[in-house]
């Protein structure tokens, strides 16, 4: 959306979606805070949150993974689907997990989601989040994000823990290099710094593997590198 010089940018719409109403309640606290932030939405399940997100336009969901009636996995699916994500305003998914449900969280990277949010993050690592997927990066970082990314993996049936590398055929030696050192949670500047080159060349290796992986943000890429064994876990 394209606002006039003299016109204050809207804040970031975001919708909780939890089973627990403390939860969000806390969640709504420190958002609502935030003077660039909104909550616009709550939901208490994922079939809620559709019906919501239907007809309210947001442009971040933090999203439970377990919840009565549809869970975080199918409701994350059925929102960011062709159509979907269009009619609720194209938003961001952050998934809200903890480290035993791996498999959950996996399945909702791999069905779009942005990210994830460990709940029991700081104020500020929950604001953070927001806003990095809000400007189109994905929560990567984090070393916790990267831990739980190796578990993810770590869990995936043999078979799927070194997927076919035809994904990474069409990606320069450089690119590869790059891509290995996103999967190991390094931001565009540590990247920069640990190849000796511009943050501008890094952000354009990142745009290039993206396009070529036809993934949507960075977690997409890194779920890339460790199905496809380019990354190990532990490595």
């Amino acid at each position: 959306m394209t606002y006039s010089p003299d016109e204050p940018a809207r804040p970031v719409r975001v919708a909780l979606v939890d089973d627990q109403p403390l939860v969000r309640a806390g969640l709504r606290m420190v958002i609502d805070s935030q003077p660039d932030l909104q909550v616009v939405v709550e939901a208490d399940d994922g079939r809620d949150a559709l019906h919501r997100l239907a007809t309210t336009a947001t442009d971040v969901v933090l999203m439970d993974v377990r919840m009565p009636g549809m869970d975080g996995l199918s409701a994350t699916r059925a929102l960011l689907a062709d159509g979907a994500a269009a009619a609720a305003g194209d938003p961001r998914v952050v998934v809200l997990t903890t480290f035993d449900l791996d498999e959950y969280v996996l399945d909702a990277i791999r069905a779009g989601a942005s990210g994830f949010l460990l709940k029991d993050a700081q104020p500020e690592e929950l604001l953070t989040a927001i806003r990095t997927v809000h400007q189109g990066d994905a929560v990567i970082a984090p070393s916790s994000t990267r831990r739980l990314m190796e578990r993810l993996v770590t869990a995936l049936p043999p078979e799927e823990a070194a997927g076919p590398q035809e994904a990474l055929a069409a990606l320069t030696s450089r690119e590869r290099e790059v891509l290995v050192l996103m999967a190991r949670g390094r931001s565009n500047t540590e990247i920069a710094t640990d190849l000796f080159v511009a943050e501008a060349t890094v952000k354009t290796h990142v745009g290039r593997i993206l396009s070529k992986l036809d993934a949507r943000d960075r977690v997409q890429a890194v779920v890339t590198a460790y199905e496809t064994g380019l990354v190990r876990p532990g490595s």
